[in-house]
């Protein structure tokens, strides 16, 4: 007779300690994995989405994280005035004018220009770059506008950000000249945000400095 009252014995187990030790080095590859992945995105320098936007360019710059639209706050004045004008924004995005635009095909000044001509080229579709004396950003920049109609450069002293993009009614501050949403701004709102489509960079001023007190011509 078969004796089933006995039993047969156990083949030795796998000991704990292994198991313990197999966990710890699945959990260190994780970690490592994860690690990694989060460096490579995360990194000094690099953005971790730079996909560019599409759509409309209203859609585009609406998608564009850190674009303020000032028209969203109500319409901007595009009445000439004479001598200088007081404006809410630091760089300008719009409002009143002098008569005269700043020369906006791609030229890069090496001296402040008046806010005031500098919005009329707003107005004509111009997307105006400026930077905080003393960024060291200025030659990235400048390769970005040098020959670029609808395009022009400056300092601005004073300004809260490292460096500003200025179209009509729209900004974007950034801190690096290599931030990809430099080059989204400029291909969504140059040209396109212009309250005159059409209107001319060429033929204005190319004076920089501020405006005089009184009797500048509108």
């Amino acid at each position: 007779m078969v004796d089933y009252t006995s039993t047969p014995p156990r083949k030795p187990g796998v000991p704990v300690g292994v198991w313990i030790a197999v966990g710890l080095v699945l959990l260190l590859c994780c970690c490592l994995g994860v690690g990694g992945g989060l460096y490579y995105y995360l990194r000094p320098g690099t953005d971790p989405v730079a996909v560019a936007p599409t759509g409309t360019w209203q859609q585009q710059l609406a998608s564009i994280d850190g674009v303020r639209n000032y028209l969203a706050e109500g319409a901007l004045s595009q009445d000439h005035a004479q001598g200088p004008v007081v404006y809410p924004q630091q760089p300008p995005v719009g409002g009143q004018h002098n008569g005269t635009w700043q020369t906006c095909t791609g030229i890069v000044y090496d001296a402040p220009i008046a806010s005031e001509r500098a919005v009329h080229s707003l107005e004509h579709g111009a997307v105006w770059i400026t930077y905080r004396p003393g960024t060291g950003d200025v030659r990235a920049l400048a390769a970005k506008v040098t020959g670029r109609d609808y395009l022009m450069l400056s300092p601005y002293p004073g300004q809260d950000a490292p460096i500003s993009l200025q179209a009509w009614g729209y900004q974007l501050k950034v801190d690096r000249a290599d931030d990809p949403r430099v080059d989204f701004f400029i291909t969504a709102a140059r040209q396109n945000a212009a309250p005159e489509v059409g209107a001319p960079c060429s033929g204005g001023t190319r004076e920089t400095g501020e405006l005089p007190p009184a009797g500048t011509t509108a």
